[in-house]
């Protein structure tokens, strides 16, 4: 049966209870016989006083549902078929069990089955379920068998229904379905109006590196093993914060700790406004970028929004555009052929497609590659002032300071600028950030930008470092002649290619028939070197592309040493 119309998919209300009993006792008890018939013409059981039903309707009419038994009361409907020392496998705390999946007859062999089933996994899945178990009917086993559930080969007969009793674990299953079923249920997706408080699809969290915590320990228990390792995963600056940025958060250290913020961060603004030499009113502050992207991109799109961004490129924006709203994503493709430069022509080309936003990193990450301001301006004055052109200059201080687009964003209506003070003044611990633009631009999200939303030590650590440029200049061409004696020496190792960056990191080529990113990765961490394996941060990127922050000279040599002893090991197994 091809279905016509949409699948409603919510959870049973009081009055689609009382319907859904109706159903259960004409179709347990009269269609297949498992129950005996009642004169109320209703069948109800004791989980439904704790159960949750989710039902499929169609033009408001119920035309199935399924149950979820939670693990709160332990107790489940196996137990009356089978004792817990009968069964191969274990029912704890984090059991669900679903049961009585119902599609009524004129319905049968349509997707709503499966939606239903999915519906119901992904209720277990967002509330921390580990373990599914169920007892499927014969004519309905075969669509749990394929989603992956496990079969006892365990049979009970019911009237004259014959149940088999099944079992799978969430982490499994979810892996099993997003390999094999991943096309076929985005086609129900399609189908369904998905009214369940949970998305259709787990949403995916945005790797950025940083897994040396897992060798310091994430509750820091023991911070001196930070010794022990080297974080080359993420960006963080090599270098110290002013050592005045320092000594202002010792002195003050006690009241900081114990005393709000301003709420508006209106001293951090006006601070970043005068450094900048722009109006107070062309600045909106937050902790860090990743909470200004997420600030405003949900604010300004929609899942009907169309966006172009660069690939390969800072992976929390594809993450966001796609797995958080939804958008309809183009990508401009940097090819390592032309060192994943950007054809500002082709950007040109591109932008007359009536684009809702255009995202550009500058200089790029994790290619490190940059476009000098005036070529880049030039450009950007010919797009349309329709569409909105994000500029994240996370790292634009190591090209020079005299680079940024700030000045020329505030006198248009479109460009944005994002600036992160994590790489470029060592506060990554400290979260601090700022969109910089036309008052048009943010006076929206400064309505709905939360109260406390930068700390107080990074408001008084940001404007301390906003006012020590002599120190970090120096840190800057310090980065400079560090990254070139690092890049230098690798490149003598004769079977590794550095692309020439312009911030504090480069990209390399492991030889094609070498070892792999993900191999190298791997052996350097147990020797306590994290690199960035940069194969998922781009289609454009082959498995043998590595990504290295810089350090200051002692501990690139000592990275130097290992990633030599790993490839040595590895090219001699």
């Amino acid at each position: 049966m091809i279905l016509k119309s949409t699948i409603e998919i919510s959870f049973a209300t009081i009055v689609d209870r009382n319907k859904i009993y109706q159903i259960r006792h004409e179709v347990y008890a009269l269609e297949l016989m498992q129950h005996p018939h009642n004169e109320r013409k209703m069948f109800q059981d004791k989980f439904d006083d704790f159960n949750t039903y989710i039902v499929a309707k169609i033009n408001s009419e119920i035309v199935g549902f399924i149950s979820v038994t939670p693990p709160a009361k332990n107790k489940y409907s196996i137990d009356k078929y089978f004792t817990r020392e009968a069964i191969p496998f274990t029912i704890d705390a984090d059991t669900y069990e679903i049961r009585i999946l119902t599609v009524l007859k004129e319905y049968r062999g349509t997707p709503i089955a499966l939606a239903l089933m999915w519906a119901a996994f992904r209720f277990i899945q967002s509330h921390g379920g580990i373990n599914i178990i169920a007892i499927g009917r014969s004519e309905v086993l075969d669509i749990y068998l394929k989603l992956g559930f496990k079969s006892t080969n365990k049979m009970v007969k019911a009237g004259e229904v014959t149940f088999t009793l099944i079992h799978g674990k969430v982490e499994e299953l979810n892996n099993f379905i997003e390999k094999n079923f991943k096309d076929f249920l985005l086609k129900i997706k399609r189908l369904c109006d998905w009214k369940l408080a949970i998305d259709f699809f787990k949403p995916a969290n945005c790797y950025h590196g940083g897994a040396f915590f897992d060798a310091i320990g994430n509750e820091f228990d023991d911070l001196d093993k930070r010794r022990d390792i080297i974080n080359a995963d993420v960006l963080d600056a090599w270098f110290d914060p002013a050592p005045k940025l320092i000594n202002e958060l010792q002195n003050h250290l006690s009241w900081i700790s114990k005393t709000s913020p301003p709420t508006d961060c209106i001293g951090l603004a006006n601070g970043i406004a005068k450094a900048r030499g722009i109006k107070l009113d062309n600045i909106l502050p937050g902790s860090g970028s990743s909470d200004l992207i997420f600030l405003a991109f949900r604010e300004w799109l929609s899942s009907e929004s169309r966006v172009l961004i660069l690939d390969p490129t800072y992976g929390e924006y594809l993450h966001v555009l796609e797995n958080i709203i939804g958008c309809k994503v183009d990508r401009i493709n940097l090819l390592k052929a032309n060192h994943y430069t950007l054809d500002l022509e082709q950007l040109l080309n591109l932008s007359r497609n009536n684009y809702d936003l255009i995202v550009i990193v500058n200089p790029n990450s994790p290619t490190g590659q940059h476009i000098q301001k005036e070529d880049l301006e030039k450009t950007l004055k010919q797009i349309s002032p329709l569409t909105r052109i994000w500029v994240d200059e996370t790292y634009i201080e190591y090209c020079g300071r005299e680079q940024t687009l700030e000045k020329f964003a505030v006198t248009t209506s479109n460009v944005i600028i994002c600036k992160s003070m994590s790489k470029v003044y060592a506060l990554s611990g400290l979260r601090s950030a700022y969109l910089c633009a036309s008052p048009f631009q943010l006076e929206k999200l400064r309505s709905i930008s939360p109260p406390w939303a930068v700390s107080l030590p990074s408001q008084i650590g940001s404007l301390v470092a906003l006012k020590e440029n002599h120190y970090y200049e120096k840190c800057y061409e310090q980065t400079h002649l560090l990254r070139a004696d690092f890049s230098n020496e690798l490149m003598k190792f004769g079977s590794i290619e550095v692309l020439q960056s312009k911030a504090n990191f480069v990209l390399c080529y492991l030889p094609e028939n070498g070892p792999s990113a993900a191999m190298v990765v791997s052996k350097c961490v147990e020797m306590g070197l994290y690199l960035r394996d940069v194969s998922n941060m781009g289609k454009n990127f082959d498995k043998h592309t590595i990504r290295i922050a810089i350090k200051d000279k002692e501990t690139n040599q000592k990275m130097l040493k290992i990633i030599k002893q790993v490839l040595d090991n590895l090219n001699n197994e």
